[in-house]
């Protein structure tokens, strides 16, 4: 009897020392929380999440249970994770975070996931972090940061909204609103911040002024659209047309041909003469290349391959030498896994063999030896797909297809 008696004894420790992880408060209220805070002295995280978001699940399986993560979070933090999408399979707990999920959403903008708010122990904003950590050592320093008054993002916009307008200030405002997903503090601190510069042709400031110019209404966009020279000559050929073509693109063509609500397989035909000669009009020295790629990206998205091979042939004809290594890529691999014109797939192989010189990406690598695979050059796609395998052990099914004579693309 004794002896059981110390067994059962001994269940509540045991059961304490197998608890793993950051220790989630799910079965407390939001003023159970703020009241369990404070009387701990901790700050609140608030993981903001919903049952769709692959990035959350991330964070469940491979960054909460970390102990080194654990240990920083469970000793400096009351933790709580809030679903902020709604499903049938919704528990009482979480139906009675419905009210709270939806009131801080429109609060403090929260429409990417995950996103983590902190709190101090009276349930005041202190901190916004978007977007999931790819180990632990980079959460643990959103964790540090949240703690950090220089760091925390609400404590920055509190002395902004108070009026200091220093430079440095301006600039760290602008960059922390831009990481925690404010685009109109972004877009505001930014704009103030490069009127105090003299020269903005500097690396840094170009830098600074390419990350903030979203839209044809930003500052930096007439600097990208009519002084390409002088930002190419310090960022490097062709850095100013990709940003002016995109921001084209986004406010001008995406709209017409991607319209809202339609799914990609029920995309029509656009006008594309009356796109060109809207284009045209506003921006007349970018209006054909524009196009040209915009084709590209149509037909990719609505998965029409042959209209696709004919559209990135003639981009690539016309303008393939501002192709980056990305697209290079990407185009390659679509030719190579949607095209049976091996004429066209040849092409490919051309841009493929460029994506990766210099850079060995493996990835690309891969492309480049499924493209001469899939032509016949079995020998040599082998040896370029050992090459990529060593870089990458994920490549190594394709390696063992190839050297069994199996199909590699779908």
């Amino acid at each position: 009897m004794k002896k059981i008696t110390l067994l059962l004894a001994l269940i509540p420790s045991l059961l304490f020392a197998q608890e793993k992880g950051v220790n989630f408060q799910q079965d407390l209220s939001w003023e159970q929380v703020k009241a369990k805070a404070k009387a701990e002295h901790k700050y609140i995280m608030m993981d903001c999440y919903t049952t769709w978001c692959g990035w959350c699940k991330y964070m469940d399986k491979n960054i909460y249970p970390l102990d080194s993560v654990a240990q920083m979070a469970n000793a400096q933090f009351i933790s709580i994770r809030v679903q902020y999408d709604s499903s049938a399979n919704d528990n009482q707990q979480v139906k009675d975070y419905y009210q709270l999920a939806h009131e801080f959403a429109d609060k403090y903008n929260v429409h990417a996931y995950p996103t983590f708010l902190f709190f101090d122990p009276n349930g005041a904003i202190l901190q916004k972090a978007v977007g999931a950590s790819m180990d632990g050592t980079s959460f643990m320093k959103v964790l540090a940061d949240a703690q950090n008054p220089d760091k925390q993002y609400y404590a920055l916009l509190k002395k902004y909204n108070e009026g200091d307008k220093k430079p440095e200030f301006l600039k760290t405002m602008a960059l922390a609103a831009d990481a925690s997903f404010d685009p109109k503090v972004a877009s505001k601190a930014s704009s103030e911040y490069i009127a105090t510069q003299k020269d903005l042709y500097t690396k840094d400031n170009l830098t600074f002024i390419s990350q903030f110019t979203q839209s044809s209404k930003d500052k930096g966009f007439d600097i990208m659209l009519n002084h390409p020279d002088k930002v190419d000559a310090v960022m490097g050929a062709g850095s100013a047309d990709k940003i002016v073509q995109g921001i084209i693109m986004k406010e001008e063509v995406f709209p017409v041909i991607f319209p809202a609500h339609v799914k990609a397989k029920d995309l029509q035909e656009p006008n594309w003469t009356a796109i060109q000669t809207n284009v045209q009009a506003k921006y007349p020295s970018k209006a054909d290349e524009v196009m040209s790629y915009s084709k590209v990206v149509f037909y990719e998205n609505k998965s029409d391959w042959n209209n696709f091979a004919t559209a990135v042939v003639a981009y690539m004809k016309s303008y393939g030498s501002s192709a980056t290594n990305d697209q290079l890529n990407d185009f390659a691999w679509n030719v190579f896994q949607n095209c049976s014109d091996m004429t066209c797939v040849a092409q490919a192989l051309d841009w493929s063999k460029k994506s990766f010189d210099g850079n060995n990406n493996p990835a690309f690598i891969d492309t480049y030896a499924n493209i001469l695979y899939k032509m016949g050059k079995t020998d040599e796609a082998i040896q370029w797909e050992t090459k990529a395998a060593a870089q990458d052990q994920s490549l190594q099914g394709t390696l063992d297809k190839m050297k069994k004579g199996e199909k590699t693309w779908d």
